[in-house]
């Protein structure tokens, strides 16, 4: 897609991916980013969690574009692979709660049961269906107090489609792509070359120019940041590319998938000493930094604090607008989170679920600075010219 096509009315755009059969996003992408307008680096990153899902099912290529349109300065998407070796976008290691497959009688003998992170889980796997099967399943919104009209509409993408929609839009938009469940991945998935769910990853980052560390030439041109909840992964990865890394850490009673260690151990002043060597940031689910009690903030813990002692950005999950998801001080108002989390606790990003909305909130208490451009340069010195004529 040409950056014309990027400001066709979103609506329209979700009519055209219903009705054309073609992809919305021909890979590889041929566009051109040297006259895009610059992904802002002077305040908070605005993550759009699996794209603006709070409007449409997560992970769709329309969820992206809504995300775009509504100012998300990246987008972020879950990375697994498919029995024969593709990376696509999604989030659960199972299809059954964002899919149709249950219903789908050529599938019925699929259903399995692995171990996942330490439990048994039992379900119809992504690893078990080919890209062509996956490709033919239809998405579904995931909370059922959210929007169902666009349920059936669309498809699972591949990483590379993913990626096109970043590289396709008018102005520049980061990716932050997570490497998933690695572990399982690497059990149930072999590449005949080899190479490991990582190698596949970092392979598929390259081929489209995505490299350089934070805030480098290359990385400003195409923004990244590769996220994922094992560390293992992370010092691999590391070895490949030196583009930004972000490790995420979960809920106090999870213990990483790979290592086995538990929150208390990841997020101590000797652990975060040592994975600063490979990361730049951590990703920590939002109450394991504020503590919660029958629903309302207890005391401010002070992992942001140390985080930044050891030069690691903090980019908190998941920010969502309805009332179930908001604690009780907040008073049902979502611009108050974040300005509690942004002004109070100090993050440096965030993952949400309405972009626009904590787009709007950041335009209303931290504007872009007005661009310098010739023609404004031209009318200051009109303006002065006429102050001096005027003497």
């Amino acid at each position: 897609m040409s950056p014309s096509h990027c400001h066709i009315p979103f609506l329209l755009l979700l009519l055209l991916h219903v009705v054309i059969a073609r992809p919305l996003f021909p890979l590889p992408s041929k566009t051109s980013n040297e006259d895009k307008k610059p992904i802002q680096t002077f305040r908070p990153y605005n993550i759009a969690h699996r794209g603006s899902n709070g409007e449409i099912p997560e992970e769709t290529t329309a969820a992206y574009l809504r995300a775009i349109e509504e100012g998300a300065d990246f987008i972020e998407t879950d990375i697994l692979a498919s029995k024969d070796g593709a990376l696509i976008c999604f989030h659960d290691v199972t299809l059954d709660e964002l899919t149709d497959v249950s219903s789908r009688k050529e599938f019925a003998n699929r259903r399995r049961t692995y171990e996942v992170e330490w439990v048994n889980v039992t379900g119809w796997f992504v690893v078990d269906f080919t890209l062509e099967e996956l490709k033919t399943l239809k998405l579904k919104q995931r909370y059922p107090f959210r929007d169902q009209q666009y349920n059936g509409k669309y498809s699972i993408i591949t990483f590379e489609e993913f990626i096109s929609i970043a590289l396709d839009a008018s102005r520049t938009v980061g990716i932050y792509p997570e490497i998933k469940d690695p572990v399982h991945i690497n059990k149930h998935v072999k590449w005949a070359d080899g190479k490991t769910f990582e190698d596949k990853f970092v392979d598929t980052l390259l081929k489209y120019g995505y490299k350089g560390q934070y805030m480098s030439e290359n990385w400003l041109k195409q923004p990244l940041f590769i996220q994922s909840f094992a560390p293992s992964s992370l010092v691999h990865v590391s070895k490949l590319t030196d583009s930004p890394k972000i490790f995420l850490i979960d809920d106090f009673t999870i213990r990483t998938q790979d290592t086995n260690q538990s929150y208390w151990e990841i997020t101590s002043d000797d652990y975060l000493a040592y994975i600063s060597n490979y990361v730049v940031g951590l990703g920590p689910w939002k109450d394991t930094i504020v503590p919660v009690a029958n629903n309302y903030l207890m005391a401010p813990s002070d992992l942001v604090a140390r985080a930044h002692a050891h030069n690691l950005q903090v980019h908190p999950y998941t920010y969502r607008n309805e009332n179930q998801f908001l604690h009780f001080n907040f008073h049902q108002d979502p611009y108050s989170e974040y300005n509690f989390w942004i002004n109070t606790v100090g993050v440096d990003g965030l993952f949400t679920d309405f972009t626009g909305s904590v787009h709007q909130y950041q335009e209303l208490t931290s504007p872009h600075p007005k661009d310098a451009t010739a023609n404004n340069l031209l009318a200051k010195i009109a303006q002065m010219i006429a102050a001096y004529e005027g003497l």
